[in-house]
């Protein structure tokens, strides 16, 4: 059983005011829903702490980007990311025959700014870039993002409460949404897997071992203790995002590793991390909706969920690879060698986007297709998945 704990005994910076009533009244509602109906799985306590209407992490209207926020994500480094998406996308929107962009969850609009203005740069701008969010707080962010810096072309972009339902053409571009998609949290005991569910204990929130389950895991992790993730909900998230996609491709940017190394028998306590004012710690149940929550993605069952989709799986690489492919040095040399802030800037963002200390090992990428040719992808480590 994994221990809990304090947020005091991390040395997490204590909340302001506001921030702190909105978590006690969430925390509060999880308590009274727990002594109506019993323990939540992992997936309901994910569901309540980041998608609540309105003290959820992702509806609360709280910083979570950037400096100021919780977490930086490529985006927000600088345009180097969408200068190589817009790479790999261009020739791809040229073969379609009116083409969209969507990007689920697309955090504070900074990608869909950045891609926007690269394709318009290359004349490939999509018919349009369809935005699918759920968060009301965010939609407005992502809207005055868009409008500040690429204003000519917010009229091409729309925002979706749900998955398109019509059949359409283009690309699905994902950065960082992988990852959030609430687990199931799991510990084998006694030769079983049990589903790891949360309860109170002196009004406090914990972790205890609940009913044994079925999960269709590596048997290098059925150890005495061994605690993982699974997503359940991973193949119908794909499926939703595709089913209607007549003819396109998709490409996926997130944390997390292959099935073989998702599951090492060294990794005894799972993926599961909070990240809380540039803070990453393993305290799940502090403070809910105000910290991020995720788990790694296993790239090996995303690739499985894309094939069962119907979308063929094309590529998988390190991000600091594929950046390199699509035109990462040219993106630099733009910037200039000359020490002024910007090329210092762009030096830094390289750095941060490339080398395996930062996200350039730690990111992957894997890319699908569904009738269209994709560009040859260098070191192509499919065979890995």
């Amino acid at each position: 059983m994994p221990g809990r704990p304090h947020g005091d005994e991390l040395s997490l910076p204590a909340p302001e005011p506001e921030a702190l009533a909105l978590s006690q009244a969430l925390s509060q509602e999880i308590k009274e829903h727990i002594a109506s109906t019993g323990p939540l799985s992992s997936e309901r306590f994910w569901q309540h702490a980041l998608y609540h209407p309105t003290h959820g992490y992702y509806h609360n209207g709280l910083a979570k980007f950037g400096a100021g926020g919780d977490f930086i994500t490529a985006p927000e480094l600088g345009d180097g990311l969408a200068y190589c998406l817009a790479r790999w996308c261009a020739p791809l929107l040229a073969e379609l025959s009116a083409p969209v962009i969507l990007e689920p969850g697309a955090g504070t609009g900074a990608l869909a700014a950045s891609l926007l203005s690269a394709l318009d740069t290359q004349n490939c701008l999509p018919d349009a870039y369809w935005i699918l969010e759920v968060s009301g707080s965010l939609r407005d962010r992502q809207r005055a993002t868009i409008e500040a810096r690429v204003p000519h072309v917010l009229e091409r972009v729309r925002w979706l409460d749900t998955p398109p339902e019509e059949s359409w053409t283009g690309l699905i571009v994902g950065n960082e949404v992988v990852d959030a998609l609430p687990p199931r949290r799991l510990t084998y005991f006694e030769d079983r897997w049990h589903e790891l569910v949360v309860t109170t204990d002196s009004d406090e929130l914990v972790w205890v071992r609940g009913e044994a389950v079925e999960a269709d895991l590596p048997v290098e992790a059925c150890q005495p203790g061994y605690v993982t993730e699974d997503v359940p909900m991973l193949a119908p998230w794909v499926k939703a995002i595709t089913d209607h996609l007549e003819r396109g491709a998709l490409v996926l940017i997130d944390y997390g590793y292959t099935r073989r190394e998702y599951y090492h028998p060294q990794r005894t306590s799972g993926t599961a991390i909070a990240h809380y004012r540039h803070r990453a710690h393993d305290d799940l149940l502090w403070m809910p909706g105000l910290q991020d929550l995720s788990v790694s993605v296993d790239f090996s069952a995303l690739a499985q969920a894309l094939h069962a989709a119907g979308m063929a799986p094309a590529g998988f690489t390190s991000q600091a690879q594929f950046l390199i492919a699509f035109g990462l040095a040219d993106y630099a040399a733009a910037a200039g060698m000359d020490g002024s802030p910007q090329s210092l800037a762009t030096l830094q963002e390289v750095k941060q986007l490339t080398l395996p200390s930062e996200m350039g090992e730690r990111f992957q990428v894997l890319l699908a297709q569904r009738g269209l040719e994709l560009p040859s992808l260098p070191l192509n480590q499919l065979h890995r998945l």
